[in-house]
């Protein structure tokens, strides 16, 4: 059968593309734009460089090829002018619109849950992310296993009229139902191990980072627990959770950094990334950062709730952490006096305080830049304060030592 999913890239040569995204009822242009530029830094952390942007408003999607035939005779048109063989789209697309399209452009067609998986096939380091992303892979790939045999397609009907297709086809699917099988039986054997390792813990308040993919996750887990955490400006630089024993002010607690949340994440990732997510669901505390410099991160902050809540781990206690002020100027529309702040060259904390974004949530909300390293002793001593609360509860005989 080989392997079906193969990076689009190397190091020498990056594919080309183009993308493909469909402005929906009740969305706006701004939206749309931001969508298919998220699309667009996806492929080019996959290693795929993006030469055109289609779009086109529909009611709902066509049930053959997805956009309609005049959008598509376009997409085809420019596709072959320009001797290109990759097209992504940003919603996941049906086995049959797939094999569709494939006929229709005659290159190769991925939706967002196909690149999002390559990704993470790319980014996966360790033999435990590794089986989660392959899991992920092989239950993306059964259904849609019959556009790879396209080239053997023969009669189809009963006894006797079966081609050899069709034949391999069926061989293909029991293989990676056992593959899939035996996947979920390893993981299963390391989620239990990795449960022990948490019981193993004990009692020690628990702490867990999460947020859109690329906020600063790492970077705030390197700051806090002073160690070295793979931080990259790339979507899901993080897919392994990192553990860390964290010490203030002799008040211990255990830090964990998860992977990030992403508009539309394949559900086949939320299903095998199951112990990765334990983290958060078992924390005591939830640190949501947010990138303020984004244009739209109150959407972001609406994705990272709806994934929390659909894993049962949003009535936590939370801090929203608002990351990345040294990139961020307020409007003339937001109505706050403009003052420079003289040793970070940014708004002062103060304006961030009285500013909407402060109201935002109803949790504990505080604003710095982790890069800069700019009110990071506000992070801490909040953070201390929240972790102190749960502690002494936890460990009553000892709290005069905090």
């Amino acid at each position: 059968m080989g392997n079906q999913f193969k990076h689009f890239s190397t190091a020498k040569q990056r594919d080309k593309a183009v993308l493909v995204g469909v402005q929906w009822q009740g969305q706006t242009d701004a939206q749309l734009k931001e969508y298919l530029d998220e699309l667009e830094f996806l492929a080019d952390t996959a290693g795929v460089d993006v030469v055109k942007k289609f779009s086109q408003k529909l009611e709902k999607p066509h049930n053959k090829t997805f956009v309609g035939t005049g959008r598509l005779q376009e997409i085809v048109d420019f596709v072959k002018d320009n001797e290109l063989e990759l097209i992504i789209f940003d919603d996941e697309l049906t086995p049959s619109q797939l094999r569709n399209l494939e006929r229709e452009l005659k290159i190769r067609v991925l939706d967002r849950t196909n690149l999002i998986l390559d990704i993470f096939a790319q980014r996966a380091s360790t033999s435990y992310a590794r089986t989660q992303v392959e899991l992920a892979q092989y239950e993306y790939l059964l259904p849609r296993l019959t556009r790879m045999w396209t080239h053997l397609e023969r009669q189809k009907g009963g006894i006797g009229l079966r081609g050899p297709g069709e034949t391999q086809i069926e061989t293909d699917r029991r293989i990676m139902r056992d593959k899939i099988s035996s996947l979920k039986k390893k993981l299963e054997k390391i989620d239990k191990q990795m449960e022990v390792q948490r019981s193993n813990r004990g009692a020690m308040v628990r702490v867990a980072l999460v947020g859109y993919t690329n906020v600063g996750k790492s970077t705030i887990m390197n700051l806090l627990s002073k160690s070295e955490v793979f931080a990259e400006n790339k979507l899901f630089a993080t897919l392994d959770t990192t553990v860390r024993k964290i010490v203030i002010d002799n008040l211990p607690f255990l830090l964990s950094d998860t992977v990030g949340f992403i508009r539309k994440l394949p559900t086949q990732l939320v299903e095998s990334f199951k112990s990765t997510l334990d983290e958060v669901r078992e924390a005591d505390v939830l640190v949501h950062v947010l990138d303020i410099s984004h244009e739209n991160f109150e959407e972001q902050f609406d994705v990272v709730n709806q994934t929390l809540a659909d894993i049962k781990a949003a009535d936590k206690p939370t801090l929203v952490v608002f990351n990345k002020i040294d990139q961020y100027k307020f409007t003339p529309a937001e109505e706050v006096e403009f003052v420079e702040d003289e040793e970070t060259n940014s708004q002062s904390l103060a304006e961030f305080k009285n500013s909407w974004m402060a109201k935002l949530s109803p949790d504990k909300v505080i604003f710095i830049s982790a890069i800069n390293k700019t009110h990071i002793d506000e992070l801490r001593d909040t953070l201390y304060d929240m972790v102190r609360e749960i502690h002494v509860k936890r460990f009553p005989y000892n709290n005069f030592l905090y």
